[in-house]
């Protein structure tokens, strides 16, 4: 990883307000409008090891988590089955939009990789095979998040209809795989749960402190409680590296330079080893599905701390 310059002010607070005021108008650009969503919304949160926290703007401000629940999914299945959730889905960077079913087709029902929808649908139908049902998948998921960010998640019931009334790709995508024996269970339970799972309501603060175990080499900083071995913990954030921006992971990594993983809310998660775990959040996207004010925010924020690993 680069040094720090010897420049960056100690007040991290002082450096968000700057890369905040700096990132925030670029969001009236937005390539995609989100209904309901506009500018006016933005936040930045930045979570030391040590439990220190940093923010700018409407960091406490909720939003549902949507795909950045993909790292938590992904984490969970991990802890229950090991690596060998990646017989089911691949790990490499896809290319594609991430509700594609021409390369799920293509590639015989196995998803490119954990973050893309296919991905993470089939990682759900493996947590509901290890965890024993639905229910409990969702509470496995629910839990470990809820104990990461220190509070008690709970589904947005609006968010949750429309996701359940939204879910036919995924519905469809869940038949292609069963079609090449790459699903177990009942496809409409396994896109429910994903879809309760995507309702819960964050915080840019919050999702702030929840990366900071894989800043941590898989230790939760705030309880000493170990989630996920340290080879594991490196793979989860290799994968957000690579494959955690949907089409646009490349420009990310050479923009940002650390793991993040981004969600259709508006929320750009990332873990900078051993130093925290980052938030932003600004609803407006761009054509890939990223919050272009995120994007820009933490492309600034990587600049001025000189965070790039690459």
């Amino acid at each position: 990883m680069s040094t720090t310059p010897a420049d960056v002010p100690d007040d991290l607070t002082d450096v968000l307000d700057r890369v905040a005021a700096e990132a925030r108008p670029l969001a009236e650009d937005d390539e995609v409008a989100q209904p309901g969503a506009g500018p006016e919304r933005f936040a930045l949160a930045l979570c030391e090891l040590d439990g220190t926290e940093h923010v700018a703007g409407d960091a406490d401000v909720g939003f549902p988590v949507q795909s950045v629940v993909k790292v938590f999914t992904l984490t969970a299945a991990l802890r229950l089955v090991g690596e060998d959730v990646f017989q089911r889905v691949g790990r490499e960077p896809s290319g594609d939009p991430f509700d594609s079913l021409v390369q799920l087709e293509r590639e015989h029902g196995v998803p490119r990789n954990p973050f893309i929808n296919a991905g993470a649908v089939v990682v759900c139908d493996v947590l509901v095979g290890a965890a024993g049902s639905p229910e409990a998948a969702v509470e496995e998921v629910t839990d470990l998040l809820s104990e990461l960010v220190g509070e008690r998640l709970e589904p947005d019931p609006e968010v949750l209809e429309e996701e359940r009334t939204g879910a036919d790709m995924n519905t469809a995508m869940g038949h292609l795989m069963s079609s090449f024996d790459n699903f177990t269970h009942p496809v409409a339970e396994v896109v429910d749960a994903y879809a309760q799972l995507c309702a819960l309501t964050v915080t840019t603060r919050q999702l702030a402190r929840a990366a900071r175990f894989l800043a941590h080499d898989g230790v939760d900083p705030r309880t000493g409680d170990r989630v996920l071995s340290e080879p594991l913990a490196r793979r989860v954030s290799a994968v957000m590296l690579t494959c955690g921006t949907y089409d646009a992971a490349g420009q990310f990594a050479y923009d940002v330079g650390f793991p993040c993983k981004s969600g259709v809310a508006g929320a750009v998660m990332g873990d900078v080893p051993n130093r925290f775990g980052v938030c932003a959040w600004s609803p407006p996207l761009d054509r890939a599905g990223n919050s272009r004010a995120g994007r820009a925010a933490l492309h600034l924020l990587s600049e001025q701390l000189g965070l790039s690993l690459l």
